[in-house]
């Protein structure tokens, strides 16, 4: 009757980590030799794993990757891709997030630039790291639809507070005045606090070009290049094999 009792109140206070170890121990008679400060310090144990897990599961679930199980581990470093095990190795640690860097992954279309990105940000969630992914065009499209019903500061609030943000598919598309001022908005919150990815097939250097407008050019990519870790992907597109995508 206590037993069931402890268990009802471990719920109740949404302890359900410790719950389920409670009734295992109950179960097995491997803990009934231990002392009572060992099967306490293993029913904390299991709470503090299940919470870690589901404050994972909730960062992923936020982030809305494109490719949700993308992983480091499974990264192609076959020789034409000249990705970098040392860099990657670095990225791994989640250090640059830390620090407020950002990464820009540039290449063609196909050799796994998004997939890539994915798996940086699905590290960070397991680090307990926010992300966010979201394509270019269509953060300008809600940043326009904000500006309309009156909600962009709270959006812009909202980016500010992630600490990573994926921009996948940067310079797809023409920039007009008002998407490049939003984009030195969301740039200047982050700047120096929080991190950012872009993905685009156009090489950096082509970048200021494609802003257009030289002062607001050199403003975005002065909050977006300098501390930047720039990877350079070559090779054929990984859309051509024909197994199905383990790899990237």
């Amino acid at each position: 009757m206590m037993t069931e009792h402890t268990l009802t109140q471990l719920r109740a206070l949404k302890l359900e980590g410790m719950a389920r170890a409670f009734e295992e121990q109950l179960a097995s008679t491997a803990t009934s030799s231990l002392a009572f400060e060992e099967r306490f310090a293993m029913l904390i144990d299991r709470e503090v794993n299940a919470r870690d897990t589901r404050r994972v599961k909730r960062l992923l679930k936020n982030a809305r990757l494109k490719s949700p199980c993308a992983c480091l581990e499974d990264i192609d470093y076959r020789a034409g891709r000249t990705l970098d095990k040392r860099l990657m190795a670095s990225l791994a640690s989640g250090d640059w997030i830390r620090s407020a860097h950002n990464v820009l992954l540039t290449g063609p279309t196909g050799v796994g630039k998004t997939w890539i990105a994915c798996a940086l940000a699905n590290q960070a969630c397991r680090q307990g790291f926010s992300a966010h992914y979201v394509r270019v065009a269509r953060l300008f499209e809600e940043l326009r639809i904000a500006h309309g019903d009156g909600s962009f500061t709270t959006r812009l609030s909202q980016l500010a507070r992630t600490d990573l943000l994926i921009l996948d598919d940067w310079a797809l598309n023409p920039l007009d005045t008002a998407a490049r001022a939003d984009l030195l908005e969301v740039l200047d919150d982050r700047v120096g606090t929080r991190s950012t990815i872009i993905t685009s097939q156009l090489p950096v250097d082509k970048w200021h070009t494609y802003l257009g407008e030289p002062t607001l050019a050199d403003a975005i990519l002065d909050r977006l290049v300098h501390q930047a870790h720039r990877i350079a992907i070559k090779g054929e597109s990984m859309r051509k094999k024909s197994a199905p995508e383990t790899t990237r």
